[in-house]
C-alpha cells in the first residue's frame, strides 16, 4: 500500500515527530488539530474565516449528513467540498460512535446496526457496507471504518465483543469501493483493556489501512486510563502511517499525545466553549460574559493576532453575549479557533527546533487545565 503520509523530523526525547500527510485536496502539515464540522459547517464560522485562523483541516460527519440532508443531495452538489465550499481536506467519520451515544432502540447485529434516528425516530440501518457507501458519496479526503465504540466503564466481555465485531467490519470496509483518492482509517478499540488494544492494533495492521486511529477514549474514564489507553494502541501501528487520536481535545493532552507519537487531534472544545461565552487563552479560560468585563477596553487575549482580538474589546463582546447577540459567539469562535491553531504552530516550531522537551514542560507548567 503505498504511503501517503512522512515523517520529516523526530523528536530525540520523546516518540513526537513532524509530519506530512498528503491528500487529494493539499498536504496537511502534522500534528493537526482538526475543528468538527459535525453538519458540513464548524459552528458559527465561514470557510473564509477558518482559513484566516490558520484551520487546514476539518472534520464532518457521516452519521449526521446521512441523516440530513442526505448523502445524495451531497454528491449530486458534487461532493461535500463543493457542498460546503471548502477546498481544503476533509475527513468524516463514519458515524459508528454517534450510532452508539445518539440512536436510540439500538439492534446490534453482525452485519450493522438498527436504529432509530435521533432527528425523527426514523428506523434506519448502518453497517460497514453502508458507511463506506455513504462517505464514497460525500468524497471526503480521508473516510473512518464502521467500528463499535464500547462505553466506559465495560465489562472485559462487552469489550472484547465490540471490538472483534469492529474487526470483522473493519475488513469488510477496507474491500468497499471509495472515492477516488479517498483515504481510509482504520481504528483501535478495546476499552481500558491494554491487552485488547494491542491485539486490535495488530489485527488492523494485518488488513492493511492508509492510517489508524485510536477510538474509544474520552468517554468518561479518568486521564491517566486514557493515556494508558493511547499508549496501547499506539504501540504496534506502524511508524509510517498518521496516528489519530479521536475526540481528545485540551491543550495538556494535545502535547502528551504528540509525545507518544500521535498525528492527528478533533475536538469540539474551541467552538463549544465559545457558545458558552468563554475564550480560550495562554492564561486559562475566560468567561467573558461576565461582570467584570463590562467597562474592559482589552482586547480578549493581548498580543494575540486573530480578527477579534485586533478589532474589538472584552467589554463589547461581553455586550454582545448578554443581548443574545450571535456576533458575540463568532468573534469569541474565531478567537478560540485562532488559539488552538496557534497552539498546534508552536508545536511545529518546537519540534523542528528540537525543543519539544521543554516546549512540553512549559505546558505542563503554565496551561491551566481547560
Amino acid at each position: 500500500m503505498k504511503s501517503n503520509f512522512k515523517v520529516l523530523q523526530n523528536d530525540p526525547d520523546s516518540r513526537a515527530r513532524r509530519g506530512q500527510l498528503d491528500t487529494a485536496h493539499g498536504p496537511v502539515a502534522t500534528p493537526v488539530f482538526m475543528p468538527v464540522g459535525t453538519q458540513a459547517a464548524v459552528k458559527a464560522m465561514t470557510p473564509a474565516e477558518l482559513e484566516a485562523c490558520g484551520v487546514g483541516m476539518i472534520l464532518a460527519n457521516a452519521y449526521h449528513l446521512h441523516i440530513r440532508p442526505g448523502a445524495a443531495v451531497i454528491k449530486n452538489a458534487g461532493g461535500l467540498h463543493r457542498f460546503m465550499s471548502w477546498p481544503h481536506p476533509l475527513l468524516t467519520d463514519s458515524g459508528g460512535f454517534q450510532v452508539f451515544s445518539l440512536a436510540t432502540l439500538r439492534t446490534v447485529r453482525d452485519g450493522g446496526v438498527e436504529f432509530n434516528s435521533h432527528v425523527d425516530g426514523r428506523r434506519l440501518f448502518l453497517g460497514p457496507r453502508e458507511a463506506m457507501a455513504i462517505q464514497k458519496d460525500l468524497a471526503a479526503d480521508i473516510a473512518m471504518v464502521f467500528d463499535e465504540c464500547a462505553p466506559y466503564p465495560c465489562e472485559r466481555e462487552y469489550a472484547c465483543q465490540a471490538m472483534e465485531r469492529s474487526l470483522r467490519w473493519a475488513a469488510i470496509c477496507a474491500q468497499e469501493e471509495r472515492a477516488p483518492g479517498q483515504q481510509l482509517f482504520g481504528i483501535v478499540q478495546g476499552s481500558t483493556y491494554g491487552d485488547l488494544r494491542r491485539q486490535c492494533a495488530e489485527r488492523l495492521v494485518a488488513i492493511g489501512f492508509d492510517g489508524y486511529a485510536v477510538g474509544g477514549v474520552s468517554v468518561g474514564e479518568p486521564e491517566d486510563l486514557r493515556m494508558e489507553s493511547t499508549a496501547e494502541s499506539l504501540a504496534l501501528l506502524p511508524a509510517e502511517a498518521p496516528r489519530y487520536l479521536m475526540g481528545v481535545g485540551h491543550m495538556r493532552q494535545i502535547v502528551e499525545a504528540v509525545a507518544l507519537g500521535v498525528d492527528m487531534f478533533d475536538c469540539v472544545i474551541p467552538t463549544r466553549v465559545a457558545r458558552n461565552g468563554s475564550a480560550l487563552t495562554r492564561a486559562g479560560r475566560w468567561t467573558i460574559r461576565t461582570a467584570s468585563y463590562k467597562e474592559d477596553v482589552e482586547p480578549i487575549e493581548s498580543g494575540c493576532a486573530c480578527y477579534a482580538c485586533r478589532n474589538f474589546s472584552r467589554a463589547y463582546i461581553r455586550h454582545l453575549l448578554n443581548a443574545n447577540e450571535i456576533l458575540g459567539v463568532r468573534l469569541l469562535t474565531i478567537h478560540n479557533l485562532h488559539h488552538y491553531m496557534d497552539f498546534m504552530r508552536s508545536i511545529h516550531d518546537a519540534l523542528e527546533k528540537g525543543a519539544f522537551s521543554q516546549f512540553r514542560q512549559t505546558v505542563r507548567k503554565t496551561v491551566v487545565k481547560e
